[in-house]
């Protein structure tokens, strides 16, 4: 029996992929590929012009090269919200990081009232972040009769200042932000624990493993990559956080809940120094993208074994 040989492949020749619809396609996704570049990196690409500008959107713009990047490297201001911002990122890393996880795995646990449980720590995602915080603000009212100082005082805490005491404003904000974005979170948990393979969960308990076992062994090996991924996406997040401090404290007291975000604010919409407002953006995003690669290249081991 002849073998049969494999014909050899003819090159595809400008004529034949016009009448195959090349030109087509490309006429069709043209539009689309346009308005991608204009909306998204239109923005960044003027953003970095503006860092090299003093430009207040009213007058003619000044090229100022790298003036702007001087100026806010030097503001005394920027060191103490660079501090803050990594303060939050620290207490919102050890503190509210691992609390979405826990109710992930508590949910899924509850095999029939589970679905109950999800909508109740969910619901913190649905309120409008500012009904939210302003919600909290009287929470944290100073006085012996707010709702947080008087649940305290039956067991004779208390009371506490709270928002208007330097050392408690950044761990109030946290708590909040805890609160607020844990639901979102643990639904991407939820969502991953979905995965993992029942009969792993049934060779565990055949063996005897409790649940903090089962948990420890199994589900946190099994959803790692979604760990990191999430880490990594908190850490970014926590970087620019913004409308918490803003509504909040307004960066006090004593600029104690001053961050990189409203420092910028405060360069664009109080001083109407744009340039600088933007060049402080480029510096944050620049430092972002430098945390990413760092973070990448630590936890490439851990992610792919």
């Amino acid at each position: 029996m002849a073998s049969l040989q494999r014909a050899p492949r003819s090159r595809r020749s400008i004529k034949t992929w016009y009448h195959s619809g090349g030109l087509s396609s490309i006429v069709f996704v043209l539009p689309l590929l346009l308005t991608f570049l204009y909306f998204s990196w239109g923005p960044i690409v003027r953003g970095l012009v503006l860092s090299f500008q003093k430009n207040n959107l009213v007058t003619a713009p000044e090229w100022v090269g790298m003036a702007n990047f001087s100026y806010v490297l030097t503001d005394p201001q920027l060191p103490q919200a660079a501090v803050n911002t990594l303060y939050f990122a620290l207490l919102a890393l050890i503190f509210g990081f691992p609390v979405p996880l826990f109710l992930a795995v508590f949910i899924s646990e509850l095999r029939s009232t589970g679905w109950l449980y999800n909508v109740i720590s969910y619901l913190p995602a649905v309120v409008p972040p500012v009904a939210a915080i302003l919600l909290w603000k009287f929470f944290y009212d100073p006085s012996g009769t707010g709702v947080f100082n008087a649940i305290l005082g039956w067991f004779g805490l208390g009371p506490f200042a709270w928002l208007n005491s330097p050392s408690l404003a950044m761990p109030a904000i946290v708590l909040e932000a805890t609160w607020a974005g844990a639901g979102a979170t643990s639904i991407i948990y939820l969502a991953a624990l979905t995965g993992v393979r029942t009969e792993l969960y049934e060779a565990a308990e055949l063996d005897g493993a409790g649940i903090w076992s089962r948990v420890w062994h199994v589900t946190l090996p099994q959803i790692r990559g979604i760990i990191l991924i999430m880490m990594l996406l908190q850490l970014i997040g926590t970087f620019q956080v913004f409308t918490e401090p803003f509504l909040f404290t307004g960066g006090g007291p004593d600029n104690a809940t001053t961050t990189i975000l409203l420092l910028i604010y405060r360069y664009a919409f109080i001083n109407g120094d744009f340039g600088a407002a933007t060049a402080l953006s480029v510096l944050l995003a620049g430092v972002l993208c430098v945390l990413s690669v760092v973070y990448h290249l630590l936890t490439r081991p851990w992610s792919t074994t």
